[in-house]
């Protein structure tokens, strides 16, 4: 049965290393949207970001608070559409460009990963494309679980014979060629509806892309990715993980926790507004507490108060014990969640924080001894133009999203029966034919 019985969302189109292109990108979080549009300009290998092929510049960007979106999934699809409408029309004022179509990062779905491997026989002795093409094929033939869309598929390594970890068979001699294939699944109808908010928009999407990949494509350097690292993407209502070994993205999971939590958490235990409760997590918030906590006193307004009431004060140490127990639970899911899977040595000890909830103070501190490893905050690398506002962890899945088609290529999909039941089919060549047929006459 091939994948794409069981939905496949769209395949991008390789990007030529010598050309020149413009790329739209939309980041679609619970807590913000932003659309980036960026020329894309071929130079020659970069020291520590070998795997790319262009350097990207911003010539347009649009940020805005996101509506309609739980957890990472739609939940409002009305009010998604307008957040999205608002992201792309001050992208495209600032870069004074229409955005036509867009390539799109998907949270929510409960994000999955299955490795399947199969080995075929080398026809001439030497390895030949053909045959690689073969192997592939083979990997790509085993069923999806029921209710999955695709959205990555990646050869993570090549045997041949009793040689295993090689990068690139080809011209290589040997008897029996195999294949090891890391396919990256999400929740059919959480894609499906993501894909709606954007093209009720009229853009079309060009691919979802899985976004602890997207923020490990944007802020790992290539010998973190090849010794061993696990991407931890804190956002406002999902934590996703990606394991990046031997260059390749490994393991994919998520959590539908985030910074929002934390922030529902204060509202709760100080009665105040959740607008009040994200100013306080943002100007004084840290998961660890400090000798001057007690002194510091900050001012919250009730949730039945007016602004021009007298706020009641508090000590800074009383918001830092109820963000504290939230950060580590999240955590320690993330180190539970990659311990039962059996990625947690082949993440190396190394951990890379990214994403808006990542820039708590002390979270790095916290993370290091429940994680126990080296641990750093992960911001969008290898990109010109970003505003200094940008220039965060908060967005690197959106700048991943621009480096993403510069390792498209890699990925391979069954390429029979198109039968496209799950509602995502790419779009074939005779479908738009057809479809310009029935739109015409």
């Amino acid at each position: 049965m091939s994948l794409l019985q069981h939905g496949l969302t769209p395949r991008l189109k390789p990007l030529s290393a010598r050309r020149s292109a413009t790329l739209s990108v939309l980041d679609i979080g619970t807590s913000k949207v932003v659309c980036l549009v960026a020329e894309l300009q071929p130079v020659e290998t970069l020291a520590t970001l070998r795997g790319r092929t262009h350097l990207a510049r911003i010539i347009g960007i649009g940020h805005q608070r996101s509506l309609g979106l739980k957890g990472g999934a739609v939940v409002d699809l009305e009010a998604a559409e307008t957040a999205i409408r608002q992201a792309v029309h001050a992208a495209e004022r600032m870069a004074r460009v229409e955005v036509q179509s867009v390539i799109v990062s998907l949270s929510g779905g409960r994000l999955g990963s299955q490795h399947f491997d199969a080995k075929v026989p080398v026809r001439t002795g030497a390895v030949t494309g053909s045959d690689v093409q073969r192997v592939l094929e083979a990997a790509s033939t085993h069923s999806i679980s029921p209710g999955r869309a695709v959205l990555h598929a990646l050869p993570t390594g090549y045997s041949l014979d009793q040689q295993s970890a090689v990068v690139d068979p080809s011209g290589m001699l040997g008897e029996r060629l195999g294949v090891d294939l890391h396919v990256v699944t999400a929740e059919i109808a959480a894609a499906r509806n993501l894909m709606l908010a954007v093209e009720n928009t009229h853009l079309r999407v060009e691919a979802v892309i899985a976004t602890p990949y997207a923020s490990g494509l944007s802020a790992l350097v290539d010998d973190e990715a090849e010794m061993g690292v696990a991407v931890v993407d804190m956002g406002g209502g999902t934590t996703s993980v990606g394991v990046f070994s031997g260059g390749h993205l490994v393991h994919c999971d998520a959590l539908a926790v985030g910074g929002h939590h934390v922030t529902m958490d204060i509202a709760r235990g100080l009665s105040t507004r959740v607008a009040a409760a994200e100013r306080l997590k943002t100007l004084y918030g840290a998961a660890m507490a400090t000798a001057s906590d007690e002194r510091d006193m900050i001012a919250v307004h009730g949730v039945d108060e007016d602004e021009r009431d007298l706020p009641h004060h508090i000590p800074k140490s009383h918001l830092v014990r109820i963000i504290r127990p939230r950060v580590e639970e999240v955590l320690e899911l993330v180190r539970d969640r990659l311990r039962n899977a059996g990625f947690a040595a082949q993440a190396g000890r190394r951990v890379v924080l990214t994403g808006g909830a990542s820039q708590l103070v002390g979270l790095p501190e916290v993370a290091r001894r429940i994680l126990q490893g080296q641990v750093r905050i992960g911001r969008p690398l290898g990109i010109k133009g970003l505003p200094e506002a940008a220039k965060g962890p908060a967005f690197s899945a959106a700048v991943g999203l621009l480096v993403y088609p510069q390792v498209s290529h890699v990925e391979h999909f069954e390429p029979r029966g198109q039968s496209g039941s799950a509602g995502l089919a790419p779009d074939t060549y005779l479908s738009k034919v057809g479809r310009w047929i029935r739109e015409s006459f």
